[in-house]
């Protein structure tokens, strides 16, 4: 078996110590970002965000719906069960939708964002369309 020196393993591995490092969460100002690994970090951020706001409209929609269900004879009960089976196919929706965005930058540094971007935008509008549905609008 082979054993390297100490010198060799430290001439090796010199050159990657200059590399950059990427920059934590604080250190990105998404308002001001440039960099395509920053404005892909910012596009996760307000992905994350929006599927937040979206996962808190969706309990009230689907605590609305109970509500409905429970107003109803048993035999005509069927808005919970119905917005469950709706999300699940919006989820798909949406998901399709924002990979078929995705491509007008396929293989790009921009593909990723692009895709987020979508998802936080598609997002925003569902959780908006489920409060009007909650409110009864």
């Amino acid at each position: 078996m082979t054993r390297l020196s100490p010198l060799v393993l430290l001439l090796t591995a010199l050159p990657f110590t200059a590399l950059p490092l990427r920059a934590s969460a604080q250190d990105v100002d998404c308002a001001n970002a440039q960099a395509q690994v920053d404005l892909t970090f910012c596009a996760d951020k307000d992905w994350k965000a929006a599927d937040a706001d979206l996962n808190a409209a969706y309990e009230v929609a689907i605590s609305a719906m109970k509500g409905i269900d429970l107003n109803l004879d048993a035999p005509d009960r069927g808005a919970e069960k119905a917005l469950r089976a709706s999300q699940r196919a919006w989820i798909t929706f949406r998901d399709n939708t924002c990979t078929a965005e995705g491509y007008a930058f396929h293989g790009g540094s921009a593909e990723e964002m692009v895709i987020l971007q979508c998802r936080a935008r598609v997002s925003a509008t569902r959780a908006e369309e489920l409060g009007n549905m909650a409110a009864g609008d």
